[in-house]
């Protein structure tokens, strides 16, 4: 038999043994969540979705900007959703959100019709997870099984959406750090970026790649000249800023790999693009040339990508809370 300081050693160390698991199997998404709670949470979402579509045709690609825009800035948490309101500063006035986030109303959509059926049980950060992968799949991309069960935080961090979120201005070094910040890989990197296969971007986002790219008074070298005249019709030097042009001016709302074939082209839209294919030397060139000749290879490293973002920093467990208004915290 054990001596009684070998037994109350060993009780302790199973105690801590089952302490760790009950907190493993708290912090793990299952993407069978909701199957007892919520069975019909995907058609609901997807029916919202699909009425959304009928009047805008950009709301896919805002659904999936949306979920990626809050995952990055202290996780999947909903953060981005809370309005400004007592002690909350909303991230949706931080630079990269102001005038380029959108589809606010169509989550709050979403929100009333889960709520009518699974009241108190789905949260704002599982609506967005699970918008953007219907979003992805409606549009004719592939259809990943999103893993579920976060919660919503109760802060909001405008001055880390200031900071964590990539800008379209920035060079390829300093978007990896911070993909890097985050736990995501070169990979994860491209494959997230080829989002923009479908979408919208302001001129003020490229004009300075038409007229004055770094300061040189000439355009972006990388630039397609002829896509370059085209954008410049569009977005005169005079003005327009806020004129939106088709991210991938081939096949601008269907979710498909010709965003690669176009940086190939140099025909991507953005710096941030361009720079993945155009950077030399860069491990992300090779990807772009992958994903650019084969569209299941592409597919298949776009939903695991998606996960991977889907799983930076959940609240899972007793953390957080199942809001009931996606846009302020419940009260205390």
């Amino acid at each position: 038999m054990a001596s009684p300081r070998k037994l109350s050693s060993l009780l302790q160390a199973a105690a801590l043994f089952l302490a760790m698991l009950l907190h493993g199997c708290n912090a793990q998404l299952s993407t069978r969540f909701y199957d007892s709670s919520c069975s019909n949470l995907t058609s609901v979402v997807t029916n919202v979705i699909r009425q959304a579509q009928n009047s805008d045709p950009r709301i896919h690609a805002s659904l999936i900007r949306l979920h990626f825009h809050d995952c990055f800035v202290d996780g999947c948490d909903a953060s981005l959703l809370l309005d400004t309101s007592g002690s909350i500063q909303t991230e949706k006035d931080a630079a990269p959100n102001q005038n380029s986030v959108r589809g606010f109303d169509v989550v709050d959509d979403i929100k009333t019709a889960v709520e009518n059926f699974c009241p108190g049980i789905v949260s704002c950060a599982d609506i967005l997870a699970l918008a953007a992968q219907i979003s992805v799949s409606e549009a004719g991309g592939p259809s990943y099984t999103v893993p579920l069960g976060r919660r919503d935080g109760t802060t909001a961090n405008p001055s880390g959406a200031n900071n964590a979120l990539p800008s379209p201005f920035e060079g390829l070094t300093s978007i990896q750090s911070k993909f890097s910040a985050v736990g995501l890989d070169d990979t994860d990197l491209v494959a997230l970026s080829g989002a923009h296969t479908i979408g919208r971007a302001q001129c003020f986002t490229f004009s300075g790649r038409l007229y004055n790219f770094s300061g040189t008074g000439s355009p972006d070298p990388t630039l397609d000249t002829n896509y370059g005249d085209t954008l410049r019709q569009s977005c005169p030097q005079s003005g327009g800023g806020s004129t939106l042009n088709d991210l991938d001016p081939t096949t601008r709302d269907a979710f498909d790999n010709n965003y690669f074939t176009n940086l190939q082209s140099n025909r991507g839209l953005l710096q941030s693009d361009q720079e993945l294919f155009s950077t030399s030397g860069a491990s992300t060139v090779s990807i772009v040339n992958s994903f650019a000749n084969s569209q299941s290879t592409f597919f298949q490293s776009f939903g695991n990508s998606m996960i991977n973002m889907g799983n930076i920093s959940p609240l899972t467990g007793s953390n957080g809370q199942i809001r009931s208004d996606c846009r302020r915290v419940n009260a205390s």
